[in-house]
């Protein structure tokens, strides 16, 4: 839709494909699995050696903060539905985004759906966005250009999701929109 080429393979794709592809980014995307199970999908460490910016979405960003030392928590109330991420400047994906703006923070409308969630961030990392119930809804490492976000921007109801993407992978990643 944003007019950049893509292609979408397993968790368990070979790394040296994706080296021979040469992406320019990579998202980890969402999923119905729990980072605290056993043999639950992984990241492949070339993903994280590549020094490619990367985007997790949902699980995405689960199995990053727990692959980077960071800590993941299941058995908290499931979230499923609208909620409201209060922003934090310092993050190039969200940065001067707002569907609100309440008490003085920006204010997206997005969509969860997700029982586990991140409670400690990796090193590197800091918040860019939290709801009242889920303190790390957003992160950011903007040294590696590392993003996570615990909503799901790929759905209509995420009203500002398509920018977000447009943001990593035009501004982050450095695509061009050239492909149809």
């Amino acid at each position: 839709e944003l007019g950049v080429y893509c292609e979408i393979w397993a968790w368990d794709h070979d790394p040296a494909e994706i080296a021979t592809f040469a992406p320019r980014g990579i998202i980890l995307s969402g999923g119905p699995e729990s980072t605290l199970d056993a043999g639950s999908p992984r990241a492949a460490q070339a993903v994280f050696d590549a020094g490619l910016p990367i985007l997790g979405i949902c699980y995405g960003m689960q199995t990053m903060a727990a692959q980077l030392g960071g800590k993941v928590e299941g058995g908290h109330h499931r979230e499923f539905g609208y909620a409201r991420v209060a922003t934090r400047p310092g993050c190039r994906l969200l940065d001067g985004l707002a569907d609100d703006v309440t008490d003085g923070s920006a204010q997206l409308d997005v969509w969860m759906s997700h029982g586990d969630r991140v409670t400690a961030l990796p090193a590197g990392f800091a918040t860019s966005g939290a709801t009242d119930s889920v303190e790390f809804a957003a992160m950011a490492d903007e040294t590696r250009r590392w993003y996570g976000v615990q909503f799901h921007p790929e759905v209509t109801h995420t009203r500002q999701g398509a920018e977000i993407l447009r943001r990593f992978v035009v501004g982050a990643c450095g695509c061009r929109t050239l492909w149809t």
